[in-house]
């Protein structure tokens, strides 16, 4: 059944229209997007769908086709951040933050249904946020171009859901381009969308989801986003992104050097020290592997790209941290069976890695991959290729 078909089951009348937004999977600048560092990420063919129709009387309807839940009715008005709606906050989060911005919208009926695997690292909140936001503003003609969605969306999931994202996952979804990365600079959203034409070069990017969430990783990213703020505020810097490349040495040397405390914010705590410098490190060295790998791909050297996200895995593993068994498991196995390179991908602990490969070497990388899984009783991970895909859109 078709989502326009489901809705009109749903609510006894037809859409007004079917919009589609895609995950995304991040080649290259992870935990930069919060430093305002670079980032490189890439639209999936996984998208979710959202089958929408306006409403005048103050009442939004829920429903998605991959929760087994019923319709969730809320009341515009009396939207609050993090009250609570379950999966339903994403799209309620979008609408609390349309109004609040003084966009006069008064309600409507969604239906959605999603392909983005769930907790992935591969930013299914992110999709469902940009088609809400899209068909709300299509339907009510608010006019709003990609980057106003993208930071209402970011709003609706800092704010409403309360998970303190960066903007990159919902500029991916809304901005992508078919057969292109996002080179997105994250302080003020300058981009551009470089070719990354794999089949071209004979080659094929496979995302690995170990299928596997670690609950170490339950706050982590918050507590690694105090670490580069800390680590920010004892350089006498605005963020990170301020530490250029060649200024690490020095940088390092000036954190090793403060009194114990020293990084801690107003309240008188925060990070260890040690803490502080392997986060530094990982962002200033991740934010040059970046500018390194958008000079490969505009050579059209994309195979070059692969050790570069080799070296992304290893700072994400030993200075941040954020790495699991499983992850390093996936990178190990397929660089045995001759991947140009692989790293974990999102904000780690499970999750998905991705793999550069020769496309002749697909099958037997992947096998790889599988055999070591199998070897260690792991559970069966789920490999499919990421082909450069389209952005958020209308569809009917």
């Amino acid at each position: 059944m078709s989502v326009a078909e489901k809705f009109r089951e749903l609510y006894g009348y037809g859409p007004e229209g079917v919009w589609a937004a895609p995950g995304r999977v991040n080649l290259i600048g992870e935990y930069t997007d919060f430093n305002d560092g670079f980032v490189m990420p890439l639209a999936l063919p996984h998208t979710a769908v959202a089958a929408v129709a306006r409403r005048t009387d103050g009442v939004l309807r829920v429903h998605s086709a991959d929760t087994g839940e019923g319709v969730v009715e809320l009341a515009v008005d009396a939207l609050e951040p993090r009250s609570g709606t379950g999966w339903a906050a994403y799209p309620a989060g979008v609408v609390w933050a349309l109004r609040d911005a003084g966009h006069p919208v008064t309600g409507a009926d969604l239906h959605l249904a999603s392909t983005v695997p769930t907790g992935a690292g591969l930013s299914s909140s992110a999709a469902l946020e940009v088609v809400t936001a899209l068909a709300v503003s299509e339907l009510y003609g608010l006019g709003l171009p990609p980057e106003a969605l993208a930071r209402l969306a970011q709003r609706a999931e800092n704010a409403f859901v309360g998970v303190p994202c960066g903007i990159m996952d919902q500029m991916a979804s809304a901005h992508c381009t078919e057969g292109h990365v996002l080179h997105l600079d994250t302080r003020d959203l300058g981009r551009r969308q470089v070719p990354f034409d794999l089949a071209a070069h004979g080659l094929r990017l496979l995302v690995v989801d170990t299928l596997v969430k670690h609950t170490l990783g339950e706050g982590a990213y918050a507590e690694r986003r105090a670490g580069c703020e800390a680590g920010a505020r004892a350089l006498g810097v605005r963020t990170l992104r301020d530490v250029e490349y060649g200024q690490l040495d020095d940088a390092l040397r000036t954190l090793a050097d403060l009194p114990a405390g020293a990084g801690a914010g107003a309240g008188g705590s925060g990070p260890a020290a040690e803490q502080v410098v392997r986060y530094v490190r990982h962002v200033v060295t991740e934010n040059h592997r970046v500018e390194r790998t958008v000079a490969l791909l505009d050579a059209a050297d994309v195979r070059g790209t692969g050790p570069v996200l080799t070296e992304g895995h290893a700072s994400l593993r030993d200075d941040l941290r954020v790495s699991c068994p499983e992850l390093d498991l996936v990178v190990s196995a397929a660089h045995a069976a001759g991947a140009l390179g692989a790293r974990m991908t999102g904000g780690g602990f499970g999750g998905s890695a991705i793999v550069l490969v020769e496309t002749a070497d697909e099958d037997t990388v992947t096998k790889a991959v599988l055999d070591a899984f199998a070897v260690e009783g792991r559970t069966t991970p789920r490999v499919f290729p990421a082909a450069p895909s389209a952005g958020a859109r209308r569809l009917r």
